[in-house]
């Protein structure tokens, strides 16, 4: 038969077991959750140098300067370039270096090898013997220092020209004129500023 005593240190026994199993699951719910935010900063640190890395070499932000792309673009509009491993092709909208104080904001219009005519009488532009349908441009074509007359476009060159031709300073001034490819920063594929106008660019 147990005495007082040794019911005592049966209880006492019992209770310590319990609480060091209640001690056990505690440090081990700690550790868990240690071990789930040590996780979490891992992946979002990961995530950020992936972010990071990405915009130093594969993308790049810039802002619109002035209205030479209105109606596709307007002033002070913030848009994401590719910059790794393009190549410039018809119709893309493009940012130039080099030209001007600030970066030149685009549409390439023609490639090297290509022959390009503006037609002094209506402002239509005939690439390759073709009138392009410019439905995206604002004002009439002005030849300015182009001039008139079929001129071909050396290789590794790119004739440029704003969205708002009447105000737009590209290839067809004597300050810019044919663009050397490797002046090109990159093709403008996403507008993200302002929200109200976010989206691809075409």
């Amino acid at each position: 038969m147990l005495s007082i005593r040794d019911v005592n240190k049966v209880k006492a026994s019992v209770i310590e077991s319990i609480n060091n199993t209640n001690k056990d699951k505690l440090k081990s719910g700690i550790n868990r959750i240690i071990s789930s935010i040590y996780e979490w900063i891992e992946a979002a640190l990961y995530s950020l140098v992936c972010v990071v890395l990405a915009f130093i070499f594969v993308f790049r932000i810039v802002a619109v300067d002035g209205p030479s792309m209105v109606p596709t673009l307007n002033d002070k509009e913030k848009l994401i370039l590719l910059t790794f491993m393009y190549k410039p092709k018809h119709g893309d909208i493009v940012v130039i270096d080099r030209y001007t104080q600030e970066p030149l904001v685009k549409r390439v219009i023609a490639v090297g090898g290509d022959k390009i005519e503006i037609l002094p009488e209506t402002g239509e532009v005939v690439l390759n013997g073709v009138v392009l349908e410019e439905k995206y441009i604002q004002g009439k074509t002005l030849t300015r220092d182009f001039g008139t007359g079929v001129k071909t476009v050396p290789e590794g060159y790119l004739v440029v020209m704003g969205d708002n031709r009447s105000v737009s300073k590209d290839s067809r001034s004597a300050e810019v004129g044919f663009v050397n490819v490797k002046d090109v920063v990159g093709r403008a594929i996403f507008r993200f500023y302002p929200l109200e106008r976010i989206g691809l660019l075409k």
